[in-house]
């Protein structure tokens, strides 16, 4: 369906024209018109997918101007909370009303005056919570609340947060949740927050048609080697390589440098301001390699990415799908490409016993030069590794 026949207001559309958004995504023609009759909704949905235009839309129909905040949204980082309110403001550019986001790192004198100004609040809980103990967020008027990434703030830690901060909020009020999963933790929001909310769901797997998904199997000390071949070979227009710490994600960023590769790093130890140019320049095509911890995998607005790299498999089964989902959008082809080394292989039977319809293909490992690796302070362990998929999938293939 398109935005016209989901009812959104002229104003709304007509923004959505002007950037070239026309349809509506399962997601958002599932949870828009429930939200505009003014029901609780859960969406489940997967990374990519137009969560927060399914949630931009109800707060743009439902705000008035220059009435103070009435609409918050909490978000698991930093990262995630500036694109929401830049998005926001790209939607609602006819709309007058203003969107502001408040997150830890940054100075407490702006976000207060901005919080005085707007409408739409966009905010992390630690600093949200922030501000409500310091009497800067009045929230009496609140009459819309998300929770965006919801399975993100459990695994974060933040969920507590996010019960004392809706516990704070007007309880004739209406909620909406987003999450590729909902957990028990985010069930007891659920059950204490939200008023008989309607549960929708839209596709939270990775669509095979457009993605192809490989794995290599190689021993530890040659996966550098392999990853620069494969950036060489594989020609990527931009390509994430996710890292499972900071340290790994710096080391790997340096190695790649040294041989002349554009790669930047991109974990929770960069500044904020940092990070955020870091995605606006990944976005216009440099560096075109990006080496990221797993705040990369969630919210961000990060486009046309042609390759996954998997240097180190998740250790949550969830993150994997998250991952390659950065790749493979809006109809467009991608390539994931996961290197095993024997310490791995528990981790990767756990997402196939977690998905049990994917379909990761094992490729041949290529010939390719062996590589000098500064690993700096970083040790490399060792562990018994075991096959993965199980008599289920049949032996690996060599």
């Amino acid at each position: 369906m398109n935005f016209k026949e989901l009812n959104v207001r002229p104003e709304v559309v007509a923004a959505l024209d002007k950037i070239q958004i026309t349809d509506a995504t399962e997601i958002q023609e599932k949870v828009i018109p429930l939200a505009l009759q003014g029901k609780d909704v859960i969406g489940i949905s997967k990374t990519g997918s137009g969560k927060t235009l399914a949630f931009a839309i109800p707060i743009l129909e439902k705000v008035l101007p220059k009435k103070g905040p009435q609409a918050l949204i909490l978000a698991p980082t930093r990262e995630l909370a500036e694109q929401i309110k830049n998005e926001i403001g790209r939607f609602g550019q006819r709309t007058g009303l203003t969107a502001t986001a408040i997150y830890g790192g940054v100075g407490f004198e702006r976000q207060v005056y901005d919080l005085r100004q707007c409408e739409i609040v966009v905010a992390t809980p630690g600093r949200c919570l922030d501000h409500l103990r310091q009497g800067n967020f009045k929230v009496d008027r609140i009459r819309i609340a998300v929770l965006d990434e919801a399975d993100k703030m459990v695994s974060m830690g933040f969920i507590e947060d996010v019960g004392v901060i809706f516990g704070q909020l007007p309880r004739q009020r209406q909620t909406l949740l987003f999450g590729a999963t909902i957990s028990l933790e985010v069930e007891k929001i659920k059950k204490t927050q939200m008023n008989d909310p309607v549960t929708v769901q839209a596709q939270v797997h990775v669509e095979e048609e457009f993605l192809d998904q490989f794995y290599y199997d190689v021993d530890q000390r040659e996966k550098f080697s392999l990853l620069v071949h494969l950036i060489k070979t594989e020609d990527p227009h931009l390509a994430i390589v996710f890292c499972s710490s900071r340290q790994n994600a710096d080391v790997i960023t340096k190695n790649l440098q040294r041989q002349r590769i554009d790669a930047e790093a991109i974990h929770g130890g960069i500044s904020q301001p940092r990070r955020l140019r870091i995605i606006e320049d990944f976005n216009r095509g440099k560096p075109h390699i990006l080496v990221a911890t797993e705040v990369a995998a969630r919210g961000l607005d990060i486009k046309n990415v042609t390759h996954v790299f998997n240097y180190d498999i998740p250790i949550n089964s969830e993150d994997y799908v998250h991952r390659v989902g950065r790749t493979a959008r809006a109809g467009a082809k991608g390539k994931a490409i996961s290197l095993l080394c024997q310490r791995d292989y528990g981790l990767f039977q756990a997402i196939f016993d977690r998905y049990r319809n994917l379909k990761i293909t094992a490729l041949e490992k290529p010939q390719f030069p062996r590589l000098m690796f500064d690993a700096g302070q970083r040790r490399f362990g060792s562990g018994r590794g075991r096959p993965f998929g199980g008599d289920r999938r049949g032996q690996r293939r060599r």
